[in-house]
C-alpha cells in the first residue's frame, strides 16, 4: 500500500466517493465532477491530510488532459529559477521551452515566497493575452493550502492578484472530526488494505476500538486514521495500538474520568449503559452502520436507537 492510500480511501473512480461518504464529501464530489471538464484553476484548502493531493489527481483522471502527465510541484522553499523549471516554463538550456504537463499541481502553495509567486503570476494566463505570451504556462493549475491565504494577503506574505488567479474554483475539505459518519467506513477500508499488504487475516475492528475511533479528534486527519489503523494490523493488537489515542492531550469526550461513585445503584446504571452501547455498537458494525437494520436488530424502533446514539454521542444521520 502506497503512502498515499489513506488519502486514497476518500475517494474510488466509479463514483468519485466511498460508500456512506458524508453531506459535505458527497457535495464536494459533485463540484469535482462538474469542474474536472473545465480549464479553469482550483484551490484546495483543508488541513493536512484531508485528501488534498487525491482530489487533486481526481479533477486531473476526469479531465480532457487525463492521457498527459500530472506533475506535482512541492512548494516550499523552492527558488524562483528552480520553480519556473518545475512548471515546464524553462528548459535545461537557456531558456529553451520544455514540454508542459497536462496539470500541474502546485502543493502547499502558500510556501512559496514572493520571487517564485511573481514568477508565477507572470506565467498564468489570463484574459486579456489569450495564453499567447512567451513563456506562458499552458497546463491547468490545481493548488492546495493548509494555511489561510486571507491572512496571508493580509500579512503581504501572500500576493492577492496571485490569489484571485488560482481561486477560479476553491473546494474547501473539511476535517474528520466534522464528518464522523464517515470513520467506521474508512477504518473498514484501510483495515482490509493493511491486512491484504502484510499478509494477515484480520477480524473486524471491536466496538470498543470503534468507539474510540469516533471520539477521537483525529488532528492528523485521514492520514492518522491510516496509521492507527495500519498499527493494529503490525501489531495485532487493538488496546496497544490505541493506547496512546486515550491519552492523548485532546483525549475522546467518551473516555474521559468520571467521577468516582461508592453508590450501587450508579453503579448498575453505569454498567447498563456501558453494556447498552456495546450491543449498538456491535448491531451497527454488523449492519454495516445501517441504523434502521441495526434498530430491527435491537428490536427498538429507529427514532429510539436515533436518540440513544446521540446519547453516548455517536452520529445520528442516515449514511446508507
Amino acid at each position: 500500500m502506497t503512502s498515499n492510500a489513506a488519502e486514497q480511501a476518500v475517494v474510488n473512480e466509479p463514483g468519485g466517493l466511498f460508500p456512506g461518504a458524508s453531506p459535505a464529501m458527497q457535495a464536494i464530489g459533485s463540484v469535482v465532477a462538474e469542474v474536472a471538464a473545465t480549464n479553469i484553476p482550483v484551490l484546495l484548502v483543508g488541513e493536512s491530510g484531508t485528501g488534498k493531493r487525491i482530489f487533486a489527481r481526481r479533477i486531473h483522471a476526469l479531465s480532457s488532459r487525463r492521457a498527459e502527465p500530472l506533475l506535482k510541484v512541492t512548494c516550499a522553499a523552492l527558488e524562483a529559477a528552480t520553480f519556473a523549471a518545475s512548471l515546464g516554463l524553462k528548459g535545461p538550456s537557456n531558456g529553451v521551452p520544455k514540454t508542459q504537463p497536462g496539470t500541474i499541481f502546485l502543493y502547499e502553495i502558500g510556501e512559496l515566497d514572493a520571487a517564485c509567486q511573481r514568477s508565477l503570476l507572470h506565467a498564468l494566463p489570463d484574459e486579456d493575452d489569450g495564453g499567447s505570451r512567451a513563456g506562458m504556462l499552458s497546463s491547468r493549475v490545481i493548488s492546495s493550502t493548509t494555511r489561510n491565504l486571507d491572512d496571508e494577503i493580509r500579512a503581504g506574505s501572500f500576493r492577492g492578484e496571485l490569489y484571485y488567479r488560482i481561486n477560479a474554483v476553491c473546494l474547501r475539505l473539511p476535517p474528520l472530526r466534522e464528518r464522523r459518519e464517515e470513520i467506521p467506513l474508512l477504518a473498514e477500508f484501510l483495515l482490509a488494505k493493511h491486512a491484504q499488504q502484510f499478509h494477515r487475516r484480520m477480524e473486524p475492528l471491536s466496538s470498543r476500538t470503534i468507539e474510540i475511533f469516533l471520539g477521537y479528534p483525529w488532528p492528523g486527519n485521514i492520514r492518522e486514521l491510516d496509521n492507527v489503523v495500519k498499527k493494529i494490523v503490525a501489531l495485532g493488537d487493538e488496546t496497544l495500538a490505541t493506547a496512546e489515542l486515550l491519552h492523548a492531550p485532546m483525549r475522546s469526550i467518551l473516555t474521559q474520568e468520571q467521577p468516582q461513585s461508592h453508590s450501587l445503584k450508579e453503579a448498575a446504571r453505569a454498567a447498563s449503559r456501558e453494556a447498552e452501547r456495546d450491543l449498538i455498537l456491535q448491531a451497527l458494525a454488523r449492519t454495516r452502520w445501517n441504523r434502521k437494520r441495526a434498530a430491527r436488530d435491537l428490536q427498538i424502533s429507529y427514532k429510539s436507537l436515533l436518540y440513544k446514539l446521540k446519547q453516548i454521542g455517536l452520529p445520528e444521520s442516515e449514511s446508507n
